[in-house]
């Protein structure tokens, strides 16, 4: 065993994460050997003792039990074409207008995130939906590929997000608080995005041309049916999967396996259910919790080898340190944020920033439950930006060749999404209220 102090641990531990993750090697195995390495030589075989006591109690939970069932809600839409229904009933709503496809898109994107809760999941299906729809009629790649990534994107923010289900108890807080205080932002990012189409599309006329001639002979009570069919039976699981956390009627994992037999019994409904249907959707549910599971177990034992080594005092004092006080920390805490974001899967990120930035956050006396969420806000800007968003490759892979999508317009049309996300984190910052005002009111 040798004896290192924290500072040279903090430098060999972050700069061997980032080594690691450059390697290529699966994000879980390159974390996790990092912290193992580390604990074996400075502790020896006491921190794997050490290091089984932490992941046991940071994966030890019951509203973990939230994260395969949600997960499967949204495998089994997928065999619904639920985006497919919603994305049609829209365009004939708002497919004649400049902008109207884009804007379809970004509206579907919010509502399949609400039933999905994995961007991967969401920005695959808008790829295959939503892309081809506009390319053919004329849009502009950049804008076409740029709102599928960014709407796709939305399913880590709107719940039942994935992503706030771990949160909660990672960080101590209620996950039907973060549930209420994601709610008002994906929503305002979601408008702000639409609103930057309708202004783009009226300078650059071409960019999302207005669609003619098309499906003119519905009536408009006809087209109103049509929307409300597709629209109200996915909202109907939604508001009672979270309405019934948000009223303190059951718990988040109750909720989710309440939404996992409702999306079974609406998949039935549309005549979809096939036990193909049922064994695809259960392989990709194990898959993915399989996954995420082996990522968090192995971002834990990073994090509790690093912060039993003093590397989370380090870090700490490093930021309150910097100059600009409050203001400064913040700042750099969203830095780090962001450049992970790039770098690595939103699990890794959780699991290793969180236990490590929670002491600073205390001793800024930031709001805890704002500050998660100002995190969670940054990482939509992380998985949307170069070289490494995997929106982006997401959309690269499920998209039809034949449309001729290529990294360069990817690339493109993400930026002013970029810029809308570093907006509404300043509009977050002057009114704090958008994400606390619903918990106070529904929760307390």
């Amino acid at each position: 065993m040798i004896e290192i102090s924290p500072e040279i641990v903090t430098i060999l531990m972050l700069i061997g994460l980032i080594v690691a993750i450059l390697t290529g090697f699966p994000l879980a195995l390159a974390v996790g050997s990092v912290g193992i390495f580390m604990g074996l030589l400075t502790r020896g075989l006491i921190s794997v003792d050490l290091t089984y006591a932490q992941v046991f109690h940071k994966t030890h939970s019951y509203t973990f039990l939230a994260v395969p069932m949600f997960i499967y809600m949204g495998c089994i839409l997928e065999n619904t074409g639920l985006a497919e229904k919603m994305f049609d009933a829209l365009y004939l709503f708002l497919g004649k207008i400049r902008g109207g496809l884009a804007m379809c898109t970004v509206a579907v994107g919010s509502v399949i995130a609400t039933s999905v809760g994995v961007q991967s999941a969401s920005t695959s299906m808008l790829s295959i939906v939503a892309l081809p729809a506009m390319v053919r009629r004329g849009y502009s790649k950049s804008l076409a590929s740029g709102t599928v990534c960014a709407s796709g994107v939305l399913g880590i923010l709107i719940p039942p997000s994935i992503m706030l289900v771990i949160l909660g108890p990672l960080a101590g807080l209620s996950v039907g608080k973060l549930f209420a205080a994601a709610f008002p932002v994906g929503f305002l990012l979601a408008a702000l995005y639409m609103v930057y189409i309708a202004v783009r599309c009226i300078i650059q006329k071409s960019a999302g041309p207005a669609i003619t001639g098309e499906k003119a002979d519905v009536s408009a009570s006809a087209r109103l049916l049509i929307l409300v069919r597709s629209l109200v039976p996915p909202l109907i699981i939604v508001f009672a999967v979270l309405g019934s956390i948000l009223a303190g009627l059951a718990s988040p994992t109750e909720a989710a396996a309440f939404g996992a037999f409702a999306a079974t019994i609406m998949t039935i409904c549309y005549r979809k259910f096939t036990f193909a249907t049922l064994k695809g959707a259960l392989n990709d549910t194990m898959r993915v919790s399989g996954m995420s599971l082996l990522i968090a177990i192995l971002s834990v034992a990073y994090t509790s080898v690093f912060l039993i080594l003093g590397g989370g005092d380090v870090v700490a004092n490093a930021i309150v340190s910097v100059p600009g006080g409050r203001r400064g920390g913040f700042k750099h805490i969203m830095l780090i944020v962001f450049i992970l974001g790039m770098c690595m899967d939103w699990i890794g990120i959780v699991f290793i920033i969180v236990p490590i930035v929670l002491p600073t956050i205390a001793v800024l006396e930031f709001d805890l439950l704002w500050m998660i969420m100002m995190i969670v806000i940054n990482l939509q800007s992380g998985f949307l930006s170069p070289p490494f968003a995997t929106s982006i490759f997401v959309l690269r892979g499920s998209a039809d060749p034949a449309l001729g999508i290529q990294y360069g317009d990817i690339i493109r049309g993400v930026y002013p999404f970029i810029a809308i996300v570093f907006i509404v984190i300043v509009l977050c910052v002057i009114f704090p209220e958008i994400i606390l005002w619903l918990p106070r009111v529904t929760l307390g």
